[in-house]
């Protein structure tokens, strides 16, 4: 069996790529890139895969038995198009199945808003699409909290408007681990699943984060308009709402399933206690 993994150079579809390799029913895998010498330390063949060149997708999709379409970081308005790009392609290559990596998160009303009416629209065209398909829906990732310790650190808290709302995060590593059995195991074709933690507050994430980091943060709670004004300050125009739009999501409760991870996985998620002493420093 041969598996296509697109966006091969970005952090997910590098842990894809490494789930797949060290399944112990590996596949031939193929990386797919816009800029293939960025992937090139995978060890496998990378092929070119830039979402606006259809024809390309297709000569690099050929022989290829299934197809991870990795969603594209494009504006809303320009992702439905791109992703209808490898999908065309996908067919004309006589790619049998493609999965795709969709996010959670609140259809209306909030910034964010449009990025998920996006994945929807494209969620919609790969079950339209021909093809043997199945759809996960990723929790928030829990790195950037990490990767951004020293921020809060200055800060002395973590601010924002999720409210008492509990946020069911995510690892890309696990996320990596349940598409690569989205891929291999056909007991989930047809189905739209979400990919997630045990869900928790933002009080309970900065405690995991004291512990782990030795850090004295609290939570405080910020309107939506005030954390929407706070990341577009540090963020840009494009980037803050959108962020603010997540948050509002948590406040509402849009992230608080416990989700399907342990159904497509075959084992549990990682516990938080757990993640967090891997990031331990040591």
């Amino acid at each position: 069996m041969s598996i296509a993994v697109t966006a091969a150079s970005g952090q997910l579809g590098r842990a894809v790529v490494r789930a797949l390799i060290a399944h112990p029913d590996a596949p031939e895998v193929v990386g797919l890139a816009r800029t293939p010498a960025k992937a090139a330390d995978l060890g496998i063949e990378i092929r070119p895969g830039d979402y606006n060149e259809p024809e390309q997708l297709a000569d690099s999709l050929r022989g290829v038995d299934a197809v991870l379409l990795v969603s594209g970081l494009d504006a809303p308005e320009l992702r439905i198009a791109q992703h209808r790009n490898v999908l065309d392609a996908a067919r004309r290559a006589g790619v049998r199945k493609v999965v795709y990596t969709s996010i959670q998160g609140p259809d209306e009303d909030s910034a964010f808003s449009p990025v998920v009416q996006s994945n929807r629209r494209t969620e919609q065209d790969v079950r339209e699409s021909g093809l043997t398909w199945s759809i996960g829906r990723n929790g928030i990732y829990i790195e950037p909290d990490v990767e951004y310790i020293d921020g809060y650190r200055a800060r002395g808290e973590i601010a924002n408007s999720a409210g008492d709302g509990r946020c069911g995060y995510t690892t890309r590593d696990e996320l990596a681990f349940a598409y690569a059995r989205l891929l291999l195991d056909d007991a989930h074709d047809g189905r739209t699943v979400n990919l997630n933690g045990e869900p928790i507050t933002q009080r309970e994430l900065a405690d995991h984060l004291n512990r782990t980091f030795g850090t004295e943060l609290s939570y405080r709670e910020m309107t939506s308009e005030e954390f929407i004004a706070d990341r577009t300050a540090e963020l840009g125009e494009f980037f803050g709402p959108i962020i603010g739009g997540i948050y509002d999501g948590i406040r509402a409760g849009v992230y608080s399933a416990t989700g399907d991870f342990a159904e497509v996985a075959g084992r549990p998620h990682i516990t938080w206690d757990e993640y967090f002493a891997e990031v331990a420093p040591h």
